[in-house]
Protein backbone atom coordinates (compact mmCIF):
# COMPACT_ATOMS: atom_id res chain seq x y z
CA UNK A 1 0.00 0.00 0.00
CA UNK A 2 2.61 2.89 -1.39
CA UNK A 3 2.35 6.27 -0.49
CA UNK A 4 1.36 8.29 -3.59
CA UNK A 5 3.36 11.76 -3.70
CA UNK A 6 0.85 14.01 -5.68
CA UNK A 7 0.33 17.53 -7.46
CA UNK A 8 -2.93 19.16 -4.97
CA UNK A 9 -5.53 19.75 -7.15
CA UNK A 10 -4.42 17.00 -9.69
CA UNK A 11 -7.56 14.33 -10.08
CA UNK A 12 -7.39 11.29 -7.78
CA UNK A 13 -5.84 8.06 -8.49
CA UNK A 14 -7.86 5.00 -8.68
CA UNK A 15 -7.57 3.51 -4.50
CA UNK A 16 -5.12 6.69 -3.51
CA UNK A 17 -6.83 6.75 -0.69
CA UNK A 18 -7.47 9.98 1.38
CA UNK A 19 -4.74 13.08 0.67
CA UNK A 20 -2.28 15.08 2.96
CA UNK A 21 -1.65 18.35 2.17
CA UNK A 22 1.81 19.37 3.54
CA UNK A 23 1.72 22.55 1.99
CA UNK A 24 1.82 25.86 4.48
CA UNK A 25 -1.28 27.08 3.17
CA UNK A 26 -4.73 26.24 2.16
CA UNK A 27 -5.97 26.87 -1.26
CA UNK A 28 -6.66 30.20 -2.44
CA UNK A 29 -10.25 31.24 -2.98
CA UNK A 30 -11.11 27.47 -2.53
CA UNK A 31 -13.96 27.28 0.57
CA UNK A 32 -13.12 24.80 3.25
CA UNK A 33 -15.73 22.62 2.15
CA UNK A 34 -14.44 22.52 -1.17
CA UNK A 35 -10.76 21.15 -0.92
CA UNK A 36 -11.39 17.21 -0.71
CA UNK A 37 -14.40 17.92 -3.18
CA UNK A 38 -11.80 19.61 -5.42
CA UNK A 39 -9.17 17.18 -5.04
CA UNK A 40 -6.76 19.30 -3.00
CA UNK A 41 -6.34 17.51 0.23
CA UNK A 42 -8.64 15.60 3.34
CA UNK A 43 -6.49 16.47 6.05
CA UNK A 44 -3.97 19.78 6.05
CA UNK A 45 -0.41 18.57 7.75
CA UNK A 46 1.84 21.93 7.52
CA UNK A 47 4.09 20.31 9.75
CA UNK A 48 5.71 18.61 7.28
CA UNK A 49 5.11 21.92 4.83
CA UNK A 50 8.95 24.24 4.86
CA UNK A 51 9.07 27.19 6.87
CA UNK A 52 7.81 30.72 5.09
CA UNK A 53 11.16 31.61 4.49
CA UNK A 54 12.24 28.37 2.90
CA UNK A 55 9.49 27.65 0.83
CA UNK A 56 10.67 31.19 -0.56
CA UNK A 57 14.22 30.13 -1.33
CA UNK A 58 12.68 26.76 -3.32
CA UNK A 59 10.63 29.06 -5.29
CA UNK A 60 13.38 31.61 -6.24
CA UNK A 61 15.81 28.78 -6.91
CA UNK A 62 17.18 29.15 -10.60
CA UNK A 63 20.59 27.23 -10.22
CA UNK A 64 21.03 23.85 -8.91
CA UNK A 65 23.08 25.63 -6.08
CA UNK A 66 20.42 27.49 -4.83
CA UNK A 67 18.13 24.43 -4.99
CA UNK A 68 20.72 22.29 -3.10
CA UNK A 69 20.97 25.45 -0.44
CA UNK A 70 16.91 24.81 -0.53
CA UNK A 71 17.15 21.07 -0.35
CA UNK A 72 19.52 21.56 2.48
CA UNK A 73 17.32 23.50 4.67
CA UNK A 74 14.20 22.19 3.97
CA UNK A 75 16.29 18.57 5.24
CA UNK A 76 17.61 21.04 8.07
CA UNK A 77 13.94 21.33 9.29
CA UNK A 78 12.39 18.00 8.77
CA UNK A 79 15.41 16.75 11.08
CA UNK A 80 13.35 19.00 13.52
CA UNK A 81 11.41 16.12 16.64
CA UNK A 82 8.19 17.13 15.92
CA UNK A 83 8.68 16.24 11.94
CA UNK A 84 10.79 13.24 12.21
CA UNK A 85 7.91 12.03 14.18
CA UNK A 86 5.22 12.97 10.95
CA UNK A 87 7.68 10.71 9.03
CA UNK A 88 7.76 7.92 11.08
CA UNK A 89 4.59 7.93 11.28
CA UNK A 90 3.81 8.27 7.96
CA UNK A 91 5.70 5.35 6.82
CA UNK A 92 4.81 3.38 9.22
CA UNK A 93 1.27 3.95 8.19
CA UNK A 94 2.64 3.07 4.38
CA UNK A 95 2.54 -0.72 5.62
CA UNK A 96 -1.06 -0.76 6.38
CA UNK A 97 -3.09 2.23 4.47
CA UNK A 98 -3.72 3.70 0.70
CA UNK A 99 -2.67 7.61 1.18
CA UNK A 100 -1.12 10.24 -0.58
CA UNK A 101 0.56 12.95 -0.04
CA UNK A 102 1.05 16.31 -1.88
CA UNK A 103 1.94 20.11 -2.85
CA UNK A 104 0.47 22.25 -5.49
CA UNK A 105 3.74 22.78 -7.57
CA UNK A 106 3.47 21.44 -11.06
CA UNK A 107 7.04 20.37 -11.32
CA UNK A 108 7.58 17.79 -8.44
CA UNK A 109 11.85 17.97 -9.16
CA UNK A 110 11.20 21.43 -7.80
CA UNK A 111 9.08 20.85 -5.33
CA UNK A 112 9.44 20.28 -1.69
CA UNK A 113 7.72 16.86 -1.89
CA UNK A 114 10.72 15.77 -3.93
CA UNK A 115 12.72 15.87 -1.20
CA UNK A 116 9.71 14.66 0.86
CA UNK A 117 9.46 11.29 -0.98
CA UNK A 118 13.49 11.28 -0.05
CA UNK A 119 12.60 11.59 3.68
CA UNK A 120 9.99 8.97 3.54
CA UNK A 121 11.96 6.31 1.84
CA UNK A 122 14.81 6.99 4.07
CA UNK A 123 12.28 6.02 7.02
CA UNK A 124 11.37 2.54 4.96
CA UNK A 125 7.87 4.29 3.71
CA UNK A 126 6.59 2.42 0.78
CA UNK A 127 6.23 4.07 -1.96
CA UNK A 128 4.37 4.12 -5.40
CA UNK A 129 6.96 5.04 -8.24
CA UNK A 130 4.49 7.34 -10.03
CA UNK A 131 1.52 8.63 -8.62
CA UNK A 132 -0.91 6.33 -11.06
CA UNK A 133 0.87 3.38 -8.86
Amino acid sequence: MPIRIVQLGSPRAADEGPRIGTVRRPPRGVPKAEFARRDYYDTWFPTLAPSLETMKLGQAAKTEAEWKAFKKKYRAEMAEPDAQHALALLATLSAHANFSVGCYCMDEARCHRSVLRELLDEKGATLAKDRNA
